[in-house]
């Protein structure tokens, strides 16, 4: 285990009052559960979760006072401790975006847990990318021996089991979390169990949401033509609303289920299972319950006639102006053709292929996310010197203004695509480049290099 928490964290980690622990020792303390809080000292609301936080580690330890530095480390003296009951087996450390060293103490001191030490800003920055994180305070739960993500929304478990009774929040088979009615806006209920041998869509989503009320439109189409095409399809609304008023009155939009409004506690374990942490959200599984897509969004809005249902990941996208919110979600590479043929875009798509596969099937075979997006675009000019200026049939423009940019193929070349990666953060709260871009004036012709990951 020490093994792989080396590798995450590093050696060592802080106490608030600066004392160093070995992150090795907390292999020996038994932690079966590693939270990570991701968070900064300008936030209010992180400094908001941090007091209940402190409250909601100190009962799941069984700390008498969850005050700066209890249970963060074995303490002097402490010999061959007695083996930790599960609910004790619970360590959080803190990954910090703070710009300022002394507004990072200030915060950090009264912290029970442990924290990243504040020069080890490329590990945060690792961090921060490997889980994905697009907004604070968040807090991820992570099994300390495999690595696996357990859960996604930890401010959720704060909320829900203050008690810890569900310790330790592992993920539910979803026909178990679904379990219970549902219901059609004309009043009928049905049962989860109607559910089984459908493709599920799970959508969440809320009245007081432009962006949801928009793709909802949308997706009462795509919903009628997969009914129509006779594929066995039902979407579940899990509602953001703020009240079963505004819920009621969007429902009625709305052709398929949704878990009932009082069912506050279901709605809860949906968010928390899938790690929801924006609207809106279209998750689609398989008859198994098995997730296909989180981005159903994006495959909706590109596939306005459904003839890809159900939206089998692409390891390369066509970048557009429905996809382009992916660039914001983690390190990307695209590879622009400054070309309007067809067939060149093809011919770059199958170049760097068999790269993005070789990555997610890498990824995949250890149950992760792939750390790398991949797409191909075109139609672009630029002046030799400066950074290209991307026509008007690219909107989403806006997005790569702070990317790094290659102006030619042969400079890729003399570096391997596996290091190039290692630099593609998207961080802006560190200013570094958001993705890679690569120009090819003729990817029929190009060869990229050799990928290699450690």
């Amino acid at each position: 285990m020490s093994g792989f928490l080396e590798e995450l964290l590093g050696e060592k980690l802080v106490t608030g009052g600066g004392e160093e622990v070995d992150v090795h020792s907390l292999g020996a303390r038994g932690i079966s559960l590693l939270g990570l809080y991701f968070g900064c000292s300008l936030s209010a609301p992180c400094a908001q979760l941090s007091g209940s936080l402190a409250a909601f580690y100190g009962r799941l330890r069984g700390d008498a006072a969850a005050g700066p530095g209890a249970g963060a480390g074995p303490g002097p003296g402490a010999g061959a401790a007695a083996e930790p009951e599960p609910r004790r087996r619970l360590e959080i450390v803190f990954v910090s975006s703070d710009q300022d060293q002394r507004q990072w103490q200030d915060f950090v001191r009264d912290m029970p847990w442990l924290a990243l030490p504040y020069k080890e800003k490329h590990r945060k920055l690792k961090l921060w990318n490997k889980y994905r994180i697009s907004n604070i305070p968040s807090l991820i739960f992570l099994d300390a021996t495999t690595g696996k993500v357990v859960c996604r929304n930890g401010l959720l478990v704060i909320r829900d089991d203050p008690e810890g009774l569900e310790f330790p929040w592992g993920p539910k088979p979803f026909r178990e979390v679904i379990a219970g009615p549902l219901l059609r806006n004309n009043g009928q209920s049905l049962e989860s169990s109607s559910l089984e041998g459908s493709h599920v869509g799970v959508y969440f989503s809320a009245h007081w949401c432009p962006p949801c009320r928009s793709l909802t439109r949308v997706l009462v189409e795509s919903y009628r033509k997969i009914k129509e095409a006779g594929q066995k399809f039902e979407i579940i609304f899990v509602s953001a609303d703020r009240s079963e008023d505004s819920f009621k009155q969007y429902f009625s939009e709305m052709p398929w289920l949704a878990v009932p409004y009082t069912d506050e506690a279901r709605r809860s374990r949906l968010n928390r299972l899938y790690g929801i942490q924006g609207i809106p959200t279209l998750i689609v599984l398989d008859p198994q319950g098995e997730v296909i897509t989180r981005q159903g969004r994006v495959e909706v809005l590109n596939d306005e006639d459904c003839r890809e249902f159900p939206w089998h990941p692409k390891p390369v996208l066509e970048l557009s102006d429905s996809n382009a919110v992916q660039l914001n979600e983690g390190p990307c590479l695209v590879l622009f053709v400054d070309s309007e043929d067809d067939g060149e875009s093809e011919a770059a798509k199958q170049l760097i292929q068999p790269i993005a596969e070789k990555i997610i099937a890498k990824y995949k075979a250890k149950e992760e996310e792939a750390p790398l997006l991949f797409f191909v675009a075109g139609e672009v000019f630029y002046a030799p010197g400066s950074k290209p200026s991307i026509t008007g049939t690219l909107p989403f423009a806006p997005h790569l203004s702070d990317w790094e940019w290659r102006h030619s193929v042969s400079q890729m070349r003399k570096e391997r695509l596996g290091e190039s990666q290692t630099a593609l953060r998207s961080a802006p709260r560190s200013g570094r480049p958001a993705g890679l871009c690569i120009l090819a004036d003729s990817p029929a012709g190009l060869h990229l290099p050799h990928v290699s990951r450690s």
